[in-house]
């Protein structure tokens, strides 16, 4: 089965949620101010992000979020 990434985004609570496939259980990682990695608790493989106030952070100044995802 192909994998591709999914998209969801709160405008109210300003989040963006990316997952690889549908969305599932996962553990929590913060790697940085409001990134979040998600990964698969049995295999540790990444499962997605989640980026907190992200048109917040995104908009105030030109940034980019350079992240390789590996799907299998």
């Amino acid at each position: 089965m192909e994998k591709g990434l999914t998209f969801e985004y709160d405008e109210h609570a300003d989040v963006l949620y990316i997952s690889v496939g549908a969305p599932k259980p996962a553990i929590s990682e913060e790697v940085d101010d409001g990134v979040i990695f998600r990964r698969d608790p049995a295999t540790r493989k990444l499962t997605g992000l989640t980026i907190i106030d992200f048109r917040t952070t995104f908009l105030k100044a030109p940034k980019r979020l350079p992240v390789t995802l590996q799907a299998s």
